[in-house]
């Protein structure tokens, strides 16, 4: 079974801002409307076309997850990676595209296609749309590297990779360069972490059941900086105090998935009668065993982190 891509058309505004950013390692390819996307499967090649007149593909990344979120979730994660300079002036792109609605002061809910490894192509290499692309597409295609333009397009991008990620560290991405197309492992980034580990607790804390999105945070159980990698099993989703005194010991989750808390609160802040109360409570976990809590990076904030 072949390899699938996608050409996505989209506006010049997003993807010069984009390609002025260094070294992106994700974006966020929002549709302003929330329209659920299932074309492609993680790993897959999503790719960008320009607007008329500039009918060429422009450049891509590897398709990592989809999902319907509030624009000012999708801010709070990728920032300038949403390609927008602010939030207030994405915001106005979204209101331009989506005349029709009156009230504009609201969370707007929007399309989110998230991509790592993002490349940009520059203008004299840019890729000559297939002959099945038709002038009459205005979202998006799909194809497969089982067909002739499928084919074409995916032999097409690897050049342009080549040369794209010849100075820097390619990673997975360079074993779609050589031999037959494969699907591509996508490297997350902090973005993409955040957006994962909140759709995977279903938008609930873990330990309380909390649902106000903006309340929540995803929370590495091992930092990045101390060796902890941007993946959902080093992820919890946590309300945003107990956020705050789990990455400082006060509070932990234990190998078998129960909350624990420092008797160090009451000493030091004569106070903690909240947290109290959820000792020893078992916390909500991710119903794909892929997707939950690592032991082991559990054990890791049990021994080196927590107050005790």
């Amino acid at each position: 079974m072949g390899i699938r891509l996608v050409v996505a058309v989209t506006d010049r505004e997003w993807f010069d801002h984009l390609r002025r950013l260094s070294r992106l390692n994700e974006v966020n390819f929002w549709a302003p409307s929330p329209t659920p996307f299932k074309a492609l499967s993680q790993g897959e090649l999503f790719l960008f076309k320009l607007h008329a007149p500039d009918n060429f593909i422009v450049g891509g990344g590897v398709f990592t997850y989809a999902n319907v979120l509030p624009c000012s979730l999708a801010w709070e994660a990728f920032g300038e990676a949403n390609g927008a300079a602010s939030l207030r002036d994405m915001r106005a792109r979204i209101i331009r595209y989506r005349r029709n609605e009156l009230q504009s002061r609201g969370d707007f809910q929007i399309g989110c296609r998230i991509l790592t490894q993002p490349f940009f192509i520059e203008r004299e290499a840019w890729v000559e749309l297939p002959p099945s692309w038709s002038r009459n597409i205005v979202t998006f295609k799909t194809y497969s590297t089982d067909d002739s333009d499928g084919k074409y397009l995916w032999d097409s991008i690897q050049e342009r990779i080549a040369g794209i990620f010849a100075d820097r560290q390619l990673g997975e991405i360079e074993q779609a360069r050589y031999g037959e197309p494969t699907l591509v492992r996508p490297r997350l980034g902090q973005g993409a972490f955040r957006i994962l580990v909140t759709d995977n607790y279903h938008r609930r804390c873990a330990v309380t059941g909390e649902r106000t999105l903006p309340a929540l945070d995803a929370a590495h159980i091992r930092p990045y900086a101390d060796g902890g990698l941007h993946t959902v099993s080093n992820g919890l989703l946590l309300r945003r105090d107990i956020h705050s005194l789990f990455d400082a010991g006060y509070v932990t989750i234990t190998p078998d998935y129960r909350f624990d808390v420092s008797k160090r609160i009451k000493e030091e802040f004569e106070n903690g009668r909240d947290y109290y109360v959820l000792k020893n409570r078992l916390v909500r976990i991710p119903d794909s065993s892929d997707s939950r809590p690592d032991p082991l990076a559990l054990d890791w904030h049990n021994n080196e982190r927590f107050l005790g």
